[in-house]
């Protein structure tokens, strides 16, 4: 049995300011953006250069929900982008004013920096040096 994770949800306040975050500042792709209802649409983003991880763009149903915009985790790194060109990336990414809340550093897994998408989702850019467990 083969299996993979495709999408992962980011909940957002509104798809187009967030479509336009994502392709915009990170350089995201957009795979799908289908009108579901007049309230509801189905949006998939992916990282620049056909990589398969995609997120999945969705507004809130309800208080709870709400609340949770921009704190899917608490606090704690939500997403991991991996670069091939740590330098390359970081640099664009301030250029174009994504907020980092830490400096880059290098560990013993490779390069990271984290990063506040528009909502405040938190995320690691990194390029990674040796194995986390992933298919090559």
């Amino acid at each position: 049995m083969t299996q993979q994770l495709f999408l992962t949800a980011v909940l957002v306040h509104d798809y187009d300011e967030a479509i336009a975050f994502y392709t915009g500042k990170l350089g995201f792709e957009v795979r799908l953006d289908n009108v579901l209802s007049p309230t509801k649409r189905w949006v998939v983003l992916a990282p620049a250069g056909g990589g398969r991880g995609c997120i999945l763009l969705a507004k809130p149903e309800n208080e709870r929900q709400s609340q949770a915009v921009g704190n899917q985790t608490g606090g704690r790194v939500f997403l991991f982008l991996d670069t091939d060109d740590f330098e390359r990336d970081y640099n664009a990414y301030l250029e174009r004013g994504v907020r980092f809340v830490e400096p880059p550093r290098v560990e013993d897994y490779g390069t990271v920096a984290v990063f506040e998408d528009l909502y405040g989702n938190r995320w690691d850019l990194i390029q990674h040096t040796g194995d986390f467990g992933m298919p090559a």
